[in-house]
């Protein structure tokens, strides 16, 4: 039976077990899960926050992670602007990045999600108004949701990840982790 676990990585965590980088090491995967054996099935960029999957079964890290499976990614974008139907729409049909036309996503306006708070808080300007989008993508690019968001002339300002396929962040706070047996 392999092993999966679920965690809320915080914002400003690196997706790894170590930090390479001294003498002033970085917050790491080792600081949250003192679990031996289990890998992250992908990435999240250190200034993105929510849900990253460990297991310590090869076959299933591949199958999350590997693009050719399609795996649908869930992400909450704090977006600054108000994005009107046509950048949505575009989203929708996917948009030209420098390596490339993304995949279609499914993308649509969400009231503001009940978040805990990130830290350090995102930046509050009174002169330019921001708003929150639902956007999944089937594909994992580096920087991928920031790039489309930008991309539509609405650049990322906070960026969670709340779902990867069937599981979600449902239930697990910020910094904590659930384990599953599949």
């Amino acid at each position: 039976m392999a092993r999966l676990i679920l965690f809320n990585k915080p914002f400003d965590v690196l997706p790894q077990f170590t930090d390479a980088r001294s003498p002033s090491p970085r917050a790491t995967l080792s600081d949250f899960i003192k679990v031996p054996g289990v890998y992250p099935a992908g990435r999240l960029d250190r200034d993105s926050e929510g849900l990253m999957l460990l297991t310590d079964d090869g076959r299933l890290q591949a199958r999350i992670a590997d693009p050719r499976f399609k795996t649908a990614k869930t992400y909450l974008v704090q977006v600054e602007g108000e994005p009107d139907e046509a950048a949505l729409a575009a989203l929708r049909k996917g948009v030209t990045l420098n390596d490339g036309p993304t995949r279609p996503a499914e993308a649509r306006r969400i009231d503001p999600p009940e978040l805990w708070p990130r830290n350090p808080p995102v930046r509050f300007r009174k002169t330019v108004p921001d708003c929150w989008i639902e956007l999944t993508i089937r594909e994992g690019r580096n920087r991928q949701v920031r790039r489309m968001t930008a991309a539509v002339g609405h650049p990322t300002l906070r960026l969670v990840r709340w779902a990867i396929g069937g599981w979600s962040l449902e239930g697990i706070a910020q910094g904590e982790w659930r384990e599953l047996s599949v």
